[in-house]
């Protein structure tokens, strides 16, 4: 009796060889081709990106951990820190409502989906980012990555908008391709990594769209980088200062955020890298 002929597999479906070493260009350019095809699809034209620390939480995750410290008479110095830092929580979820509403007015005059809000799709600032723009009922993009700890998907990403990316770099490359502003709260090693990475692509030309990059919360950033010392040792010019617009509340966020993006930006849609 003949053997069952054995049921080849076509090489684009080969589970083994598309995790394999000789397929990791084929990964890498996935990575590229899907999101370009997604937000073709549902008309993103740009973005306004947020960066932040995945630890921040929330006012009333906070206050709950305050009491409960306060009662077990331990832990009370990190409770009262998150307690301060989940301003920024809040903080980030009004600027994303806000900026979302004003998107979705664009939209409605001149078709496509302009300034969609974007974010790391983990918890911390990036989900407050998610939760404003989903309680101002527009579409917001969930960029995550595969990560051991800290980065489980957020439960307000607009589902068909939400992404899983192995490479950082090509997390980083759509981050940037379809923004047209940036605001960076505080965050860690992360944040600041993506902070120096923007600033390093416009201060070299890199980014040839409109730009603009705010960086939320003056008390943080002021101790946690002298921007002012790189310039007294001759590391980067004065005027490099002046790549970056610092912040401490919404409305001046806000501001500095539409001035921008309602002169060239709002005529050039699309990508300039």
């Amino acid at each position: 009796m003949a053997d069952t002929p054995r049921r080849l597999l076509n090489a684009y479906s080969d589970p083994d060889f598309l995790k394999s070493r000789d397929a990791r260009p084929l990964r890498i350019l996935s990575e590229y081709i899907e999101p370009a095809a997604r937000f073709e699809r549902f008309g993103i034209k740009d973005t306004i990106v947020f960066f932040g620390s995945a630890r921040i939480v929330p006012r009333e995750v906070a206050e709950k951990g305050l009491v409960i410290a306060r009662e077990a008479g331990a832990g009370l110095p990190a409770a009262e820190r998150a307690m301060r830092m989940s301003r920024y929580y809040e903080d980030a979820r009004t600027l994303s409502y806000r900026l979302t509403e004003w998107s979705k007015g664009l939209a409605e005059e001149g078709g496509g989906r302009r300034f969609v809000v974007c974010s790391g799709g983990g918890p911390g600032i990036m989900e407050a980012v998610n939760r404003g723009a989903s309680e101002a009922r527009g579409l917001n993009i969930g960029l995550n990555i595969a990560l051991p700890f800290e980065q489980a998907e957020n439960p307000f990403i607009t589902n068909h908008l939400a992404f899983n990316f192995h490479y950082f770099f090509m997390r980083k490359l759509w981050f940037m391709y379809l923004a047209k502003a940036i605001v960076i709260f505080p965050g860690g090693f992360g944040t600041i990594d993506e902070l120096f990475e923007v600033a390093t692509l416009m201060q070299t030309g890199k980014v040839k769209k409109p730009m603009r990059l705010v960086l939320y919360g003056m008390d943080y950033w002021r101790s946690v980088i002298n921007f002012e010392a790189l310039v007294e040792h001759g590391t980067i010019e004065p005027d490099d200062l002046k790549l970056f617009t610092m912040v401490d509340d919404v409305d001046s966020a806000y501001i500095a955020i539409i001035d921008h993006l309602s002169g060239r930006a709002i005529e050039e849609p699309g990508s300039k890298l």
